[in-house]
């Protein structure tokens, strides 16, 4: 086997140099859009954690609603029995 030619080698070299630059251009953009996705994973995170605080106040707000129902329900029944027997 001989050395390959001088000119060969320095060829061979030039693409590997080029070759080197594309990956690390390729990585560079690669690195770029991960960190944007990851960017975006966080807020995505933030708003649901902001989206489940907000159910959750409003969930506490609301319990009081249908036992309010049932107690002007109640009344709605006791004050006219009341009139009622209060009449005679």
């Amino acid at each position: 086997m001989t050395d390959p030619a001088p000119a060969d080698a320095a060829a061979v070299a030039l693409e590997l140099e080029r070759l080197r630059g594309t990956m690390e251009a390729g990585f560079a953009r690669v690195d770029g859009a991960l960190a944007l996705l990851v960017q975006r994973s966080d807020q995505s995170d933030r708003q649901l954690a902001d989206h489940e605080t907000r159910l959750d106040s409003l969930e506490r707000s609301r319990w009081p609603l249908p036992s309010l129902a049932v107690l002007i329900a109640l009344l709605g029944v006791v004050i006219p029995l009341w009139q009622a027997t209060a009449a005679h």
